[in-house]
């Protein structure tokens, strides 16, 4: 293989991508900023913010009106967020995610013949999220009530022009859609006609969730005239629709229809407020959700690329991409075997797993010449004093945890794939690998900051019963099979891992960056990249949000499929943008990559930057997608 090209090339290539003028501009702020994926929830956003709210009270109006949007989520969805609270300099974790529900175990699947919970349907179901977690972080850290902060909801719900996006989302899942009489009932207003689905710009009316949503605030303000305090009377609202008339007819609609969930499952599931994980990098603290969602392989990836000189690699070059490459491989092997609700045993090796030895250790396996196909779990146990305990599981799988040599390593995933060539990537599996959700961002003058990747109810969406909500199709991020991870098999009252991971950043104690991205199993993938370009190479957020990323295929894919072999990974698969080099191309190739292109690689990414020098906001959107930010 001839030498990789030099570091002045990489240099002044980079520099002519960062010389383009963006596609959109940035936002600049100095009292707000409320970005999300939805130009009428940002709007949102923005009316709570002129009324006086805080960032949590924005945040939680943006969440509500994209679950009324149908923005690749619903009401029934679940909800990951992190909050800098001011007052305390801490970063808080909300864990909102559903649980499956009683009777949800891997034996009932099997019976009914599945590899994976089913992508679709009322078997698919986890608790819903959402309405818990919008109303355990207004109650703790916003200042608004429900009223106030749904009041946006409301108002959509009663009546909005949908947009073309979601319109023609429900068009084209019409046969599945009505299969569901609740779904059939608000997606195809137009039974019969050549178009049931509403046009674009048709006025969308949701009166069963309208009915949903004022129960709610009907709740809170009888709480409120009965003396109660404002988080009271919150809390109020949420057990209306958790143990309430609201669940009642979710719960019938659920099971009408075949589901599982029970009153029990409601009234018992809770939000948790927990506290996120983190690493330092270059001194910067950098914050995740745990290991119920994949935000650690993140964090576990930063520690590995902080043994490498990144920068004078130079931005998308040969070297860069395939450092980037071998990391994300290694740590996405580690979540995909490693990673679960903590709640439940085995107790995750997360220790180890972010250790900044055990990171070296990953990082001298890395060959430099060949990409590895057959990389496999580390051993973290060593890193936190313990021996392993699925030695024998990943012996039967094919991996070695041998870490002596970079050269012919015997990590051959399950369906030994080390001799056989790169699949075609296909539009099925692309679906499952990008399937999409939302994000939120915001932050006001007075210090909060909030982000939010919601997701779960997605089109075509199972609506139960009366109440206008749409179930999660979580549950099939669980795994049946415990060879394939033995701390995320599915259990009654347990959490999926899920990809949802919303992602803050502290420089000297303030807020440095507030980002997350929609895209399943890509979403860490881009946001790696895009702190990457901001700290390494010096981008601007808005540069940062548009800049072309690379995506591995070389993972267990989280969503979709019906079989292992729709989710096992595609060794040496990588996508880079259309403007990648003819030379880098060559010598990927030569590095034994199977090459893929697309216009748009990077996200979509919504973020913040914070500039104390200034004392203002700086706010990225994508280029692409509906994501749309407002400030002032």
């Amino acid at each position: 293989m001839r030498k990789l090209f030099s570091l002045a090339t990489a240099f002044l290539f980079s520099l002519s991508l960062f010389a383009q003028q963006t596609q959109k501009p940035p936002l600049h702020g100095k009292q707000w900023m409320a970005i999300t994926g939805k130009p009428l929830a940002a709007t949102a956003g923005s009316m709570i913010f002129q009324k006086g709210g805080n960032a949590v009270d924005a945040a939680c109006a943006m969440l509500g009106a994209t679950c009324t949007m149908w923005d690749v989520l619903s009401w029934g969805g679940e909800t990951q967020a992190l909050i800098y609270n001011p007052k305390t300099g801490k970063v808080i974790g909300i864990n909102a995610l559903g649980v499956a529900p009683t009777g949800a175990t891997a034996e009932f699947y099997k019976s009914k013949g599945y590899n994976f919970p089913p992508e679709y349907g009322p078997l698919a179901a986890v608790t819903p999220g959402t309405v818990g977690g919008l109303c355990l972080m207004l109650a703790n850290y916003g200042s608004m009530s429900l009223k106030e902060v749904l009041a946006p909801s409301m108002q959509l719900a009663s009546g909005y022009p949908i947009d073309a996006q979601t319109a023609n989302s429900m068009e084209r899942g019409k046969q599945r859609i009505k299969e569901w009489p609740y779904s059939k009932k608000v997606f195809l207003p137009h039974p019969g006609e050549k178009r049931e689905a509403p046009e674009a710009g048709e006025i969308f009316v949701q009166k069963d969730l309208l009915e949903t949503l004022s129960k709610m605030v009907e709740a809170e303000q009888d709480a409120l005239k009965k003396g109660k305090s404002r988080k009271e009377a919150i809390m109020a609202a949420y057990d209306r629709f958790y143990k309430g008339d609201i669940a009642k007819e979710f719960v019938r609609g659920c099971q009408e229809q075949g589901g599982l969930i029970t009153m029990n499952d409601l009234a018992n599931w809770k939000p948790i407020e927990e506290e996120p994980m983190h690493v330092n990098y270059k001194g910067i603290e950098v914050y995740k959700l745990q290991q119920w969602t994949q935000g650690p392989m993140l964090l576990q990836s930063l520690n590995i690329l902080e043994n490498f000189d990144l920068k004078n690699m130079g931005y998308n070059s040969t070297r860069y991409i395939h450092t980037l490459y071998q990391t994300m491989n290694m740590t996405f092997a580690d979540r995909d075997f490693y990673y679960g609700d903590p709640a439940f045993p085995p107790s995750e090796p997360m220790q180890g797993l972010l250790s900044k030895a055990y990171a070296k250790q990953r990082a001298r396996m890395i060959s430099m010449e060949r990409n590895m196909t057959n990389v496999g779990p580390g051993d973290p146990y060593p890193f936190e004093g313990k021996t392993n305990p699925f030695v024998d599981v990943l012996k039967k799988r094919g991996y070695s945890l041998d870490t002596t040599s970079t050269q012919n390593r015997n990590f051959a995933p399950a369906h030994d794939v080390r001799n056989e060539a790169v699949a075609a990537i296909d539009e099925a599996y692309m679906e499952r690998l990008w399937a999409g959700t939302t994000s939120v961002e915001a932050a006001d003058a007075e210090g909060w900051v909030v982000s939010i990747t919601p997701s779960g109810g997605w089109l075509p969406a199972t609506i139960a019963g009366n109440t206008g909500v749409g179930m999660s199709q979580r549950g099939q991020s669980f795994v049946l099979d415990a060879s394939l991870n033995p701390f995320n098999v599915i259990e009654t009252g347990k959490r999926p891992r899920v990809t949802l991971t919303p992602t803050m950043a502290l420089k000297d104690g303030k807020p440095f960056l507030s980002f997350a991205v929609q895209g399943g199993d890509t979403q860490d993938q881009n946001l790696l990249q895009f702190f990457l370009n901001i700290v390494e190479f010096g981008m601007t957020v808005q540069e940062a949000c548009e800049a072309a990323n690379i995506n591995t295929n070389q993972l267990w894919l989280s969503l979709g499929g019906s079989k292992n072999e729709d989710r096992q990974p595609k060794p040496g698969s990588l996508l880079l943008h259309d403007n990648t080099p003819e030379w880098v191309r060559k010598e990927l190739r030569q590095m034994g990559y199977t090459l893929s292109f697309d216009d748009r690689t990077s996200g979509p990414i919504n973020a913040i930057w914070f500039d104390w020098k200034h004392k203002s906001f700086w706010g990225g959107s994508s280029n692409h997608g509906e994501d749309y930010g407002i400030s002032w």
